[in-house]
């Protein structure tokens, strides 16, 4: 999620220049990056997922404890076994004791696996999909604005270029309109599309026996 409120949209949003036949250009800019930063869904979307994550990690520590106690179990069935004093009998009873607590591990191994694996990738997509959503609402937010200005270019003040230099090395401040974005998108009551589901914790994986 961290990664998402330093994500950097180096794209230019580009509008037909209609104004360029007639030599005027109206010009806008805004960064993108402070707006995401600063959009309150982004926090709120964030707050979602960390519970998520938090929920995961709590069930998969239950999956990890009851590992760790079968574990134990298998443990104290080979001391066990090593005792003198355990008769023929008792000596294969035990054994089988031990070998099914083996097979039942070898299942709990695959299912923890298989939970962190499917946990991971539900919290990826989700945070892509969060996203996703986010950078629309804004963009949307900006179309509104060029179209309400008449603007032919607008560009990402935020934005680096493949060399990691800014895009846009200046411009004047009263061409920018990110504060009227943020504060569009941050307007009580306004209704987003931005959602956040159970994620997935990134633990490692119980040792195995």
């Amino acid at each position: 999620m961290k990664k998402l409120l330093f994500l950097t949209l180096a794209s230019l949003l580009v509008l037909p220049i209609a104004a360029r036949a007639q030599g005027t250009l109206k010009i806008g800019t805004v960064d993108m990056n402070r707006t995401f930063r600063e959009y309150n869904k982004t926090k709120d979307a964030e707050a979602k997922i960390n519970d998520a994550k938090n929920q995961a990690k709590k069930e998969y520590d239950e999956r990890a404890d009851a590992y760790k106690k079968a574990l134990d179990d298998i443990n104290n069935l080979n001391k066990q076994l090593e005792a003198p004093a355990l008769s023929a009998d008792a000596k294969t009873q035990k054994a089988k004791e031990r070998d099914d607590k083996i097979a039942n591990i070898k299942n709990m191994e695959r299912e923890i696996t298989e939970f962190r694996q499917t946990r991971e990738r539900q919290l990826q997509e989700q945070a892509l999909r969060m996203r996703e959503g986010i950078v629309k609402e804004i963009t949307d937010v900006v179309i509104e604005k060029v179209k309400a200005g008449n603007l032919d270019l607008v560009f990402d003040k935020s934005g680096n270029s493949l060399n990691g230099v800014p895009v846009l090395l200046y411009s004047r401040d009263s061409v920018d309109f990110t504060n009227d974005v943020i504060a569009v998108l941050n307007k009580p009551g306004r209704a987003s599309s931005v959602t956040a589901s159970p994620g997935a914790s990134a633990s490692p994986a119980p040792k195995k026996p």
